[in-house]
C-alpha cells in the first residue's frame, strides 16, 4: 500500500504539472509567438535533445515517423507524457486492484505501450481507406504528368491537387507529400513517409519512379503507364487483400465485445456475487488479469498480420 500510495502521488504530480503547462502555454502564447525564431527553438535544450535523438535513436525516429505519417497532432513530447501517466496508472491499477507482481506488470505494460500501439491502429486504418483508392490517384496522376509539357513531377502533384482531381481519403497523403517537397525537405525522407503511410508495393513502386525523375531528371511516363497496367490487373487481388484486413480488424475487436457483455451479464444476472468473485476473490480477478493479457496479445496479433499484409 505504501509503494500505491508513492505511485499516485508521482501520477498526481505528473498531472498537476501537464494541466498547468498547458494553461500557462494557453496564457503566453501571444507573447511566446515573437520569440518563434528558428535560431531561438534550436538554442533550447529540447529542440536539441529532439534533433540528437532522431540522428542517434532508431526508437524515437520510427515512432516520430509513424506520427507523421498518420498527421496526428501530438508531439514526441505528449506522446511520451501520456505513455508515463500510462504506465503509473497501470502500475496502480496493478497494485490496488489486482494486488500482485502479475498484475501490475501486466497491466504496467499495457498502460505504458497503449499509445504506441492505437497509433498503429491508426495507421492500419489509414492504409485501409486508402489501399483501394492508390490506382485512380496514380491515374489522374499520369494524366497530370503528360499533359504538363515540362514533365515536372512537382507541378503535375500541384495541378491534381489544386483541380480536386485526387479524392478524399488518399487526398491528404498526396498533399502531405507536396507539403514536403514545397518546404525544401529531403525528398529521399518525404517518399519514405509516403511508402510508410500507404505501406504497400505499389506505393514503393510509386516512390522509386518519383525518385528518379526528382533525382536524375528522367522521363517516367514509361515507367507510370507500366505500373498502372500491373495495377489494373492486380486490382481483384487488392480487393481480396482488403476483405482480409478487414476480417482481422473486426476479429482484433471481437473479443473485447465478448468480455464487456460477459461481464455485464454476470452483474446483470447476479450483481453481489459477481462482485464477490470478480472484485474481491484473489481467483476472480486473476482471470480478467489474463483475459486482458489474451486480448491484448491477440490485438497485437492483429495489427502484425495486418501489417504483414499490407
Amino acid at each position: 500500500m505504501i509503494f500505491a500510495k508513492y505511485v499516485f502521488l508521482l501520477l498526481l504530480f505528473i498531472l498537476v504539472y501537464v494541466g498547468f503547462r498547458a494553461l500557462f502555454e494557453l496564457l503566453i502564447r501571444q507573447r511566446k509567438a515573437r520569440f518563434r525564431l528558428h535560431y531561438v527553438k534550436n538554442a533550447t535544450f529540447s529542440a536539441r535533445l529532439s534533433t540528437y535523438l532522431e540522428k542517434h535513436s532508431t526508437i524515437y525516429k520510427h515512432i516520430k515517423d509513424l506520427l507523421e505519417s498518420v498527421e496526428s497532432k501530438l508531439s514526441m513530447q505528449a506522446l511520451v507524457t501520456i505513455s508515463v501517466i500510462g504506465l503509473l496508472a497501470g502500475l496502480l491499477a496493478g497494485a490496488l486492484f489486482f494486488r500482485s507482481f502479475k498484475g501490475a506488470v501486466i497491466i504496467t505494460t499495457i498502460g505504458a505501450s497503449l499509445p504506441y500501439v492505437l497509433l498503429r491502429v491508426k495507421l492500419v486504418s489509414v492504409r485501409l481507406q486508402t489501399r483501394l483508392e492508390f490506382l485512380p490517384a496514380v491515374e489522374v496522376f499520369y494524366q497530370a504528368y503528360m499533359i504538363d509539357p515540362h514533365q515536372n513531377m512537382k507541378i503535375a502533384l500541384k495541378y491534381c491537387l489544386e483541380e480536386n482531381r485526387i479524392m478524399y481519403p488518399i487526398k491528404p497523403v498526396f498533399e502531405q507529400l507536396y507539403r514536403h517537397f514545397m518546404t525544401q525537405r529531403d525528398t529521399e525522407e518525404s517518399l519514405r513517409l509516403f511508402s510508410l503511410t500507404l505501406g504497400h508495393n505499389w506505393a514503393d513502386y510509386f516512390a522509386g519512379i518519383m525518385r528518379v525523375a526528382l533525382t536524375e531528371g528522367s522521363y517516367v511516363g514509361d515507367s507510370l503507364k507500366e505500373l498502372i497496367t500491373d495495377m489494373r490487373k492486380a486490382q481483384r487481388f487488392d480487393q481480396m487483400e482488403r476483405n482480409r484486413l478487414l476480417e482481422i480488424r473486426i476479429a482484433n475487436f471481437t473479443p473485447i465485445g465478448f468480455l464487456i457483455m460477459f461481464m455485464w451479464i454476470n452483474f446483470k444476472v447476479n450483481g453481489d456475487n459477481a462482485y464477490l468473485y470478480y472484485v474481491l476473490d484473489p481467483a476472480g480477478r486473476n482471470m480478467i488479469l489474463d483475459a486482458l493479457l489474451l486480448i491484448f496479445v491477440s490485438f497485437l496479433m492483429g495489427i502484425y498480420l495486418s501489417m504483414r499484409r499490407m
